[in-house]
C-alpha cells in the first residue's frame, strides 16, 4: 500500500487508529454484555465505554509496550487499563485475542466492501451512459485481434456493464461471507464466555456469530473475499486491455482523455499514451497476487496458529485499498473516454466488405452448395482482398461459380451493415432492462 495509488477513506479503514477504535468497541460490547449476565458490574461497563470511549489511543505508545510484550493485544489492554482504572480488570473476560483480532478484520472487511460497492455502482454509471451514448456506432469486432463482423461500440460497453454487474453481485456475497464474529475463548468452546457475549457483540457490529470459530473464524472465508477481489481486478483489467488495443496508433477508435499540459514521453512530444489503463493492468495483477496466499491460510494447525496473521496484515489493506483506487480509476477513464466513430468506420471499412464473408457463406449454403464448397468459393476471393487489396463484393459478382447459385441482387444485400446490428436493442434491454 503506498499514496500513489491509495485513496484515503480506504487507507483510514487500516490505520492503527481505526484498528484500537474496533478492539475498543469489541471489548466494550463484549462487557455490556457480560453486565448483563451480571458476570461483571454494570458501573464497570459502564465505565469501560465512558474512560475508554474518551481515550485517544497513543499507537506510539502501544508499540513500546508491544516490544516488551510481544503481544500486540495485550499491549493494547495495558495501554487501555491506563485510561479505565481500576474497572480494566473485567475487560477481555473469557476472550481470547483472535476475537478481537478476527472480529475487528470482518468490521474492516465489510467496511472495505461498502467502499469497493460504491465504486463499482459509480463505474456501473459511467458503463451504462457511454453505453447508451453509443448504442449505435457501429465498429468492427475483432476475434484473436483479427476483423471478425461488426458490432457497435455501445455493444462492447454493455458488455462491460454486464461483467461488472456480476462482480458487484459476487462483492455482495463475499461480503456477507466475511461479516462473521467471534467471541467464543480459547479454542472456540464458550468454556469461559457465553454464547449471548457473541450474539450480542455480533449485533452491535452488524455481524454474525460464526457457527465454528475453533478460536479463529474458518479461513475459507477470507479466501473467498479475496478471490472475488481478484475475479474483479481480472474484469477492471479486461475492459483496460479493450481501451488500450483500441488506442493503437494504427487503430485509434478510443482514447484516454489526454489533459492540457500532460506529456507522454520524455523523449518524444508527439506521445499520447495509454497510462491509466496500462497502470489499470499493473494494479490488476497485484490484487490477484493477494489472493493466492489468502487460499493458503486455510490450512491452519488444529483449532488456530498465525501463520495467516502476517500474511492478512498485508493483504487485507493492500488488496482493498489497490483495487479502490483501481475502480475509482477505470470510472474516470470511461467517463472521459475520448471514441473516434470516423475511425471505427474507416477501420471498419479497411479491407472493403470483408466483415459480410459469413452472409455469403450462408447464403451459398441455403442456395443449395454443401458448406464445404461454399467456404471454398468465399474463402478464394476473401484471399484476393488480402493479398492483393480487392473489393470483396466485386470479386464476388465476378466468380461465376458464386453468381451460379446467387443472384446479383442476394449478393449486393449481403453487405447491408445493418443486419449486423438489427438485434443491439434486445441485447441492451438484456443487459439494463430499457433500450
Amino acid at each position: 500500500m503506498i499514496p500513489r495509488y491509495s485513496r484515503p477513506e480506504m487507507v483510514a479503514i487500516w490505520s492503527p487508529e481505526t484498528r484500537f477504535r474496533i478492539w475498543f468497541e469489541i471489548e466494550a460490547h463484549a462487557c455490556d454484555a457480560l453486565a448483563e449476565l451480571g458476570v461483571i458490574p454494570k458501573e464497570a461497563a459502564k465505565t469501560i465505554w465512558e474512560k475508554g470511549g474518551a481515550a485517544k489511543f497513543d499507537v506510539a505508545k502501544i508499540d513500546e509496550i508491544e516490544r516488551v510484550t510481544k503481544h500486540d493485544v495485550i499491549a493494547f489492554l495495558t495501554h487501555l487499563a491506563e485510561f479505565v482504572g481500576p474497572d480494566a480488570r473485567f475487560i477481555h473476560q473469557g476472550m481470547t485475542s483472535s476475537d478481537v483480532l478476527d472480529t475487528c478484520l470482518a468490521v474492516q472487511l465489510t467496511r472495505a466492501s461498502d467502499i469497493l460497492l460504491a465504486d463499482i455502482d459509480a463505474l456501473l454509471a459511467a458503463l451504462k451512459r457511454r453505453a447508451f451514448e453509443h448504442k449505435d456506432t457501429v465498429t468492427i469486432g475483432r476475434s484473436h485481434g483479427i476483423h471478425a463482423e461488426p458490432t457497435t461500440f455501445g455493444v462492447k460497453l454493455a458488455q462491460a456493464y454486464a461483467e461488472f454487474s456480476r462482480c458487484r453481485e459476487r462483492l455482495v456475497h463475499a461480503r456477507e461471507d466475511i461479516a462473521t464474529c467471534a467471541i467464543s475463548g480459547a479454542v472456540g468452546t464458550f468454556a469461559n464466555i457465553e454464547p449471548y457475549v457473541e450474539e450480542h457483540v455480533a449485533a452491535k457490529l452488524g455481524l454474525k456469530p460464526e457457527p465454528v470459530s475453533t478460536q479463529v473464524i474458518p479461513r475459507d472465508r477470507h479466501a473467498m473475499f479475496f478471490a472475488t477481489l481478484g475475479v474483479i481486478a481480472s474484469s477492471v483489467e479486461r475492459l483496460a486491455i479493450e481501451i488500450r488495443h483500441l488506442q493503437r496508433t494504427e487503430v485509434l477508435e478510443a482514447e484516454e482523455y489526454f489533459s492540457p499540459g500532460q506529456k507522454g514521453s520524455s523523449a518524444m512530444p508527439h506521445k499520447r499514451n495509454p497510462v491509466l489503463t496500462e497502470n489499470l493492468t499493473g494494479l490488476a495483477r497485484m490484487v490477484r497476487a493477494y489472493a493466492m496466499p489468502a487460499m493458503e491460510d486455510v490450512a491452519l494447525w488444529h483449532e488456530r496458529d498465525i501463520s495467516h496473521s502476517s500474511v492478512e496484515r498485508m493483504i487485507g489493506p493492500d488488496a482493498t485499498v489497490t483495487l479502490d483506487f483501481a475502480l475509482s480509476r477505470l470510472t474516470g477513464v470511461v467517463d472521459k473516454l475520448l471514441v473516434y466513430p470516423e475511425n471505427m468506420e474507416k477501420n471498419l471499412n479497411k479491407f472493403r466488405g470483408l466483415v459480410h464473408s459469413q452472409r455469403v457463406l450462408l447464403a451459398l449454403t441455403q442456395a443449395g452448395l454443401s458448406r464445404e464448397d461454399a467456404y471454398r468459393l468465399v474463402q478464394r476471393n476473401a484471399m484476393k482482398v488480402w493479398e492483393h487489396g480487392a473489393d470483396f463484393l466485386e470479386e464476388l459478382l465476378a466468380d461465376k461459380d458464386v453468381t451460379a447459385a446467387l443472384r446479383e441482387a442476394e449478393i449486393r444485400e449481403k453487405f447491408d451493415l445493418g443486419y449486423h446490428t438489427k438485434h443491439v436493442d434486445t441485447i441492451f434491454k438484456r443487459v439494463f432492462g430499457e433500450v
